[in-house]
């Protein structure tokens, strides 16, 4: 990995400029327009450093899913990442302090992606590609649950022999994940009869009242000796102080580790009757990504980032992690899959999201070494 490494280290200043090229073309996952701006961005990269242009899957609602091909072997692997962020253009300023460089998605996971593209360019730089086809897969909806991307990865990635999913690694620790939790999304809509809370709010029911038992009810399916969180993190009723709210509206989310546990969650919000005489309740969702298990094949991988890693010089752990990725898709279908391959940091959809800057060569040979599959570079 000698060579590798010492390439990389050469364009550390060229990878970071790439990186904030990409976090600067800002793109909120329900903005359309931007999303695609963005992703015209990536391709201009996989152009000017691969040498490739993409296929693009054209979608209606959400940005455009962009598959780029490198090389023609029958080995191969696949790398997951995102192009779509939390952020709303505008929001989060870019910048550089303490060795950190700070933007919207720069960890999650714009940075993950020029990195990719980086370590396939050190292997074709020095011949290393030969029998090895490389397929990036960049979805645009991720952050929002994957709804038009799911399938369209799934069926791409059907055959590899290894996912490298490049989120970000474990923040603090820099471990890579090696298991995930399934997620899930729901939406409850409460409709009660309004009244004037003075005059006659005996002819009222209120909707308000009805949230205030569904909330309890809900968080009591909380499990953590299986693993599994219910947490409802939107609750919205009423509009007016004096009337009897006829409208209220929860957003829940929900965690597993495993498939019975999706089956129990999902079959008791679906189920859910009415506390109040006369509410109508109208519940839609489902659990969206099934939980990332890591099998002996994944396992595998896992230890040869071990190797690696130690290679170039440091020390990687695996972790399990409650939050979901469409890592979680790959891992369902068997694949082997190792997530967190991205770059280190900290603030996940959260103001500080920042990536260490020394840490960028070595996370982008890591993700070489591993693209060599069985392979390890000696030179």
């Amino acid at each position: 990995m000698k060579n590798i490494i010492s390439y990389l280290q050469q364009h550390s200043d060229d990878i970071l400029s790439d990186i904030k090229t990409l976090v600067a073309a800002e793109s909120p996952s329900m903005n359309k327009a931007a999303v695609d701006r963005c992703g015209n961005v990536l391709q201009a990269l996989f152009a000017e450093r691969l040498g490739i242009d993409a296929e693009i899957d054209v979608q209606e609602h959400y940005g455009n899913h962009l598959k780029f091909t490198l090389g023609s072997g029958d080995d191969q692997t696949v790398v997951l990442g995102h192009f779509d962020t939390v952020w709303d253009e505008g929001e989060l300023p870019m910048g550089e302090e303490d060795g950190k460089f700070y933007g919207p998605g720069i960890l999650d996971m714009k940075a993950g992606l020029v990195q990719s593209i980086w370590a396939a360019r050190a292997l074709k730089e020095h011949d290393l590609l030969a029998g090895k086809r490389i397929v990036f897969l960049c979805g645009s909806d991720e952050e929002v649950g994957s709804p038009s991307s799911s399938e369209w990865l799934s069926r791409h990635a059907l055959g590899s022999s290894q996912v490298l999913v490049v989120e970000p690694a474990v923040a603090g620790t820099g471990a890579l994940k090696v298991a995930r939790k399934g997620t899930g999304q729901y939406q409850i809509v409460i409709t009660g009869q309004a009244a004037h809370a003075g005059n006659n709010p005996e002819e009222g029911i209120s909707a308000v009242q009805e949230m205030a038992h569904q909330v309890l009810f809900l968080h009591g399916l909380n499990a953590p000796d299986r693993g599994t969180t219910v947490n409802v993190g939107i609750a919205q009723g009423g509009n007016r102080i004096n009337v009897v709210a006829d409208k209220a509206v929860l957003g829940i989310d929900t965690r597993v580790t495993s498939e019975e546990e999706a089956q129990r969650i999902h079959a008791e919000i679906t189920q859910i009757q009415p506390h109040l005489p006369g509410i109508k309740l109208k519940i839609t969702g489902a659990q969206s990504r099934p939980p990332m298990r890591q099998s002996a094949e994944s396992l595998a991988i896992m230890q040869r980032a071990q190797a690696v890693a130690q290679q170039i010089g440091f020390s990687v752990e695996g972790q399990s992690v409650g939050g979901g990725s469409d890592g979680n898709f790959t891992a369902a279908l068997d694949i082997p899959t190792l997530d967190g391959l991205g770059a280190t940091g900290a603030g996940i959809h959260a103001r500080h999201e920042h990536i260490i800057i020394a840490d960028i060569a070595s996370r982008t040979a890591l993700v070489a070494g591993l693209m060599l599959g069985e392979d390890h570079v000696a030179g």
